[in-house]
């Protein structure tokens, strides 16, 4: 087949543009998103994201730590009815990964429920016993 010679488009160059009586004409975020990245490996970016998220190890208090924390709860279980402010350094699991995170959470005693084992902060955030690593209070 034999190419064809170049055009220098003069029959069409003076011709208004087509526009559709019956479709409407399409905006210009519509039209550039026709042009935008194909993203073949879609979730990707996600997982290498939520990999290098770091977590923290939960730590076991030692005897020492452990007795003092005991001291306070007990503290908290005799002044409960005197709603006490309280700030409890607290380790969080990760829902997606082994470990979690400390936090700090500070609010007034509700309730301590020795039966399930765990502190009712007048908020109604519920914090289990075996979550708790300090109480401190004012």
């Amino acid at each position: 087949m034999k190419p064809l010679p170049p055009r220098n488009y003069e029959d069409i160059i003076g011709l208004s543009h087509h526009v559709s009586p019956r479709r409407p004409q399409m905006s210009n975020s519509g039209r550039a998103a026709q042009f935008a990245p194909f993203a073949a490996l879609s979730g990707f970016e996600e997982s290498i994201d939520e990999t290098a998220r770091l977590t923290d190890r939960c730590t076991e208090p030692d005897e020492e730590a452990l007795a003092l924390l005991n001291e306070r709860m007990l503290r908290l279980t005799e002044a409960v009815r005197d709603r006490p402010e309280i700030t409890l350094l607290c380790f969080e699991p990760d829902e997606k990964k082994p470990g979690g995170a400390y936090h700090s959470i500070t609010g007034r005693v509700r309730r301590i429920d020795e039966v399930q084992r765990r502190l009712i902060l007048a908020d109604g955030t519920e914090i289990p016993f075996e979550r708790i690593h300090s109480i401190e209070s004012p």
